[in-house]
């Protein structure tokens, strides 16, 4: 855990820039993960998400989770579940439209909260994707570029709970898996831990740390750079010591995007007549990626490239 990439957001423009940039290149290329210190979102925004949230499942989702949940019949389970994920779950819509007031059950307040959040991380997902074009040497706004398809990006949250488990060795908050998309933004509960990612073969705690934002890279920022920076697998393990709160934030293409490696890449590569990755529309890499989503991403890559050639 002390190797984990935290990085302090407010020196990307003063004197320390070169050494943050290097810090996050870093990240970006050997870990697909970084924790950012100071990026901009205030304490009071972060502690009124984090009331709000854990107030909605106690109030709205706790009670269906157990009904849910006691009809699988845990206590019985002698072997671990390959099939299901401990959590309890809901997706707020933000880009290209929004739906937050068609979620039932949700306040008022808990709308305005999650509503001014999302504005905030949409902004800070476009800086940190500035810094990667900045970083990988692509012209300014080429990311932003790639992702906007005809309407704009698609930008989305998934609100989840990891409610205490009686048998966490039999079952998994979340299974293995890489994010499709592009960059997620995610607050995590500071009190209960239980996220990990894959780094050299060996499972890594990624380290519950208060008012911090957690950021990994999906499939398709591996796809852009050509493989520079990678998609990393990652879980949740399920815990008996208390509910885990997760808001993860995904800032992705547009539907309509064309995913490609970006040309001064390959050229600085010598590579444009073999690129890695291939050619797609992200909505057809989305349809493939939800009957795949917790087996190996390369294979995704050779399906979808085999569907292009069809």
């Amino acid at each position: 855990m002390e190797n984990f990439p935290v990085i302090n957001l407010a020196n990307i423009n003063g004197e320390e820039k070169k050494a943050t940039l290097e810090q996050i290149e870093d990240a970006c290329k050997n870990w697909g993960f970084f924790e950012l210190v100071n990026h901009g979102i205030s304490h009071e925004l972060l502690d009124r998400v984090e009331r709000l949230t854990k107030e909605h499942y106690r109030k709205c989702m706790e009670k269906r989770f157990d009904e849910a949940v006691r009809s699988k019949g845990l206590e019985c389970v002698q072997d671990e579940l390959k099939d299901m994920d401990w959590e309890s779950t809901f997706f707020l819509r933000h880009l290209p439209t929004s739906n937050i007031s068609e979620i039932p059950d949700l306040t008022q307040e808990y709308r305005d909260a999650m509503k001014e959040f999302a504005e905030k991380l949409e902004k800070l997902a476009e800086e940190l994707l500035e810094v990667l074009c900045e970083n990988l040497g692509l012209e300014k706004g080429y990311l932003k570029k790639a992702f906007y398809g005809s309407r704009g990006p698609n930008f989305g949250t998934k609100v989840a709970n990891y409610p205490a488990c009686p048998k966490p060795e039999m079952v998994k908050g979340l299974r293995a898996h890489t994010d499709a998309g592009g960059i997620i933004l995610l607050l995590q509960d500071d009190k209960v831990s239980g996220l990990q990612l894959l780094k050299d073969g060996q499972w890594v705690d990624v380290p519950p740390m208060r008012h911090s934002i957690v950021v990994n890279l999906g499939d398709q920022l591996e796809v852009i750079s050509n493989g520079k920076y990678k998609s990393v697998e990652h879980r949740v393990n399920a815990r008996s010591d208390g509910t885990r709160m997760s808001v993860a934030s995904f800032y992705n293409p547009g539907s309509d995007a064309l995913i490609y490696p970006a040309p001064p890449l390959l050229e600085r590569e010598a590579m444009e007549t073999n690129p890695l990755y291939p050619t797609f529309v992200f909505e057809d890499y989305m349809k493939l990626y939800a009957t795949v989503k917790f087996q190996p991403k390369e294979p995704r890559f050779q399906a979808i490239k085999a569907l292009n050639s069809s």
